[in-house]
């Protein structure tokens, strides 16, 4: 696969609330939060019998055999613009990350330990608090995000992720002390006076929701009684499904069980001894000694911490939560009809409490505005395994947004170090079977095996030839964001972000790495927001009808002629949005399809970058259309160019050949950083 190309230059925290902070170190060398009671006229959200009171804490932590032909056109201008991965930004980012995989199971019970200890032993109204000593160095106008915990009711569910997530949320965490009998429909109330009141405060804001088991159940209901309200609900593993739980077989023991005789909480244990198998599964890729650590680790955190357990689950809570969770499942359910907000369903496949993945699908059909991701090897406590990400999460189903209506350029947060190394790491056999050889040109016009020709400052605009199905796309944006610290923001189809109904397209959970990378939906306002943000933009005008090549075994043409295959085309076509509206011919036409192919050994790939054309101080000249069209006929007459240039040097390419390739990496390692020589240049 061959790609060449050109570059044209164009030249709120509540303002009450002023929390008081103290600090201790825990025994394991951590710091730890001291939880202090302040009053307050804001985010007072407390039972109805209890004075108001917020409860604020502090965290200090820290192609074919042959070769496939593309050609890739780019336009830049010179402009000045702040990186948003500048070294001091990046380093700081990357030391977050680290400490955040730190954060684990034994993190949770000594919070858990101190909220109980520092706050009266369990006791007081529920309250709000905030996980994030700072504030969490929001973004300007960062959304508001409300965590509704589950049946422990500290509120520290989200520890793994708060990091993360106070970058781009103002977050706050309910807590419900283990000696509170505030009822589920007085919960309801409590969540909804503080978003009728935040949204008093900021009614161009969303609030978000973010609900797990219990909260979820709370999350839903409080939704449905405030359809007025820009609410973005995310719920991991409701528990509107408790009618099928395991769980409720334990509330007539529990009822009858003495005082005297100590509760093993078998269906508790069990979950999170199933969240520890999980991550000891998901982490057998590390060295033998790597894992039996881990496991040990947080094997004896499990059980060091039982007391930490029942202290925050003591029998009687037991009883009453679950009580609260039987009577709250009816009530979110008969009101399911009334939620008109934005919500997505996490649902985890091994969920040992409750029938997750069945109620995820359901709920999925029964709401007005619902997705769902599935986690297949995931427990119950979703929020508490290695490999989730709640804010990878969020980012790749295009769920942020600072306001109604979600704007792909200011409200995306770009890709983190470790979101992009995941992305590496999914590719890498693909890299590997293709060994890219990516050129680029310099200012001298001297072409060089790297991509340092490629202009560092936008906007840029990439135009680019889709191969078979895109192919070429992934070695492309990885190693331009890895060797040059450019991200590259793919102009995409709008079937990639919205399905107009469901049916037989792939699951649009498919498209999420794409959403992380930065791909917006294709529209003159996207990509002139864009240019306009100095992005280095990557566009493909042949669309879904050049990645699906018709020159095939069983191409579009004669598919159309087999009466069941047109059908199947047809249906598929109306399930996805529309581009090129009102165009007619090979223009307009945009079907969808699944091109028969027979495979073929894999090719090398080839990218050629050729010297930027300028375009700055030529804006006058080019609102006349025939000199545009003189700048279109160099651009033409450049990327014609750089094709020839491709087609005639790979033929000199003694690693052309996939098994040449292949022996070659024998001897020297099967890496995708293993750089496998190519023809002179």
């Amino acid at each position: 696969m061959a790609a060449t190309g050109v570059c044209l230059f164009p030249s709120r925290l509540p303002s009450v609330i002023r929390p008081e902070f103290t600090s201790s170190s825990s025994s394991s060398g951590k710091s730890k939060f001291n939880p202090i009671s302040v009053p307050s006229r804001r985010l007072a959200a407390v039972s109805t019998d209890h004075t108001p009171t917020v409860l604020t804490t502090v965290n200090n932590q820290t192609g074919g055999s042959s070769g496939k032909e593309a050609h890739t056109t780019t336009t830049s201008a010179a402009a000045e613009k702040k990186r948003w991965s500048g070294q001091e930004d990046q380093e700081e980012l990357d030391a977050e990350e680290e400490e955040q995989e730190r954060l684990s199971l034994t993190d949770y019970f000594e919070q858990a330990k101190d909220f109980v200890t520092s706050n009266g032993g369990g006791v007081g109204p529920p309250r709000w608090f905030s996980p994030l000593h700072d504030g969490g160095s929001r973004l300007d106008n960062s959304p508001l995000l409300l965590f509704l915990p589950g049946i422990d009711g500290t509120g520290l569910g989200l520890i793994r992720h708060q990091h993360k997530l106070g970058k781009i949320f103002d977050v706050w965490c309910l807590h419900i002390p283990a000696k509170d009998r505030t009822s589920f429909t007085d919960l309801v109330k409590l969540v909804e006076r503080t978003i009728r009141s935040e949204h008093h405060h900021s009614p161009t804001r969303p609030i978000y929701l973010v609900g797990e088991s219990l909260g979820a159940c709370l999350a839903l209901s409080v939704a449905a009684l405030n359809p007025d309200i820009d609410l973005v609900l995310i719920l991991a593993n409701p528990a509107t499904s408790f009618g099928k739980s395991q769980l409720q077989p334990i509330i007539p023991v529990l009822q009858v069980i003495p005082d005297s005789l100590p509760i093993s909480l078998p269906h508790i244990l069990s979950s999170m001894t199933g969240v520890l198998v999980a991550n000891l599964e998901k982490g057998l890729g590390l060295p033998l000694p790597e894992t039996v650590e881990k496991l040990s680790h947080d094997l004896a955190a499990s059980t060091t911490y039982l007391s930490v357990l029942a202290d925050i689950l003591p029998r009687e809570t037991l009883l009453w939560k679950l009580q609260m969770i039987r009577s709250a499942s009816p009530y979110a359910n008969s009101r399911l009809h009334a939620v008109k907000a934005q919500t997505l369903i996490l649902s985890s496949g091994k969920d040992q409490l409750l029938p997750s993945q069945e109620e995820g699908e359901r709920l999925q059909r029964t709401l007005a505005n619902c997705e769902i991701r599935m986690f297949e090897n995931s427990g119950h406590f979703l929020f508490s395994e290695d490999d989730f990400d709640l804010v990878t999460v969020i980012k790749g189903t295009g769920f942020y947004r600072h306001s109604r209506h979600r704007d792909y350029v200011s409200d995306y947060i770009p890709p983190t170090r470790s979101e992009v190394k995941n992305v590496v790491d999914s590719n890498r056999w693909l890299s590997i079977a293709t060994s890219p050889v990516m050129l680029s040109t310099l200012a001298d016009g001297k072409i060089v095996r790297s991509l340092a020709g490629v202009p560092s400052e936008g906007p840029v605009l990439f135009v680019g030839y889709h191969m078979l199905l895109g192919f070429e796309l992934a070695p492309m944006v990885t190693q331009m964001f890895v060797e040059r610290n450019i991200h590259l923001r793919g102009i995409a189809h709008p079937m990639m972000f919205v399905k107009l109904r469901e049916g037989r397209l792939p699951d649009i959970s498919n498209y999420d790495t794409l959403r992380v990378m930065g791909a917006v939906p294709v529209s003159a306002s996207n990509f002139y927001k864009l240019l306009s943000s100095k992005c280095h933009v990557l566009l493909y005008p042949g669309g879904v009808r050049e990645a699906l090549h018709r020159k095939l075994v069983l191409d579009y043409e004669d598919q159309m002629k087999i009466p069941f295959l047109k059908g199947f085309i047809e249906e598929i076509t109306d399930e996805a949005a529309k581009v090129r509206v009102g165009h007619d011919g090979e223009v307009g036409n945009q079907d969808v399809h699944f091109p028969g192919i027979i495979p073929k050994v894999p090719g090398r790939f080839y990218y050629y970058f050729g010297k930027p054309i300028e375009t700055q101080g030529r804006k006058q000249e080019l609102r006349d259309r025939e000199k545009a069209h003189q700048v279109y006929l160099e651009v033409k007459s450049e990327v014609e160019k750089c094709l020839a240039y491709l087609r005639e040097k790979r033929e000199n390419d003694p690693y052309r050949s996939i098994f040449s390739r292949l022996q070659y990496q024998a001897t020297h390692g099967f890496s995708s950083q293993v750089e496998i020589p190519t023809f002179e240049l």
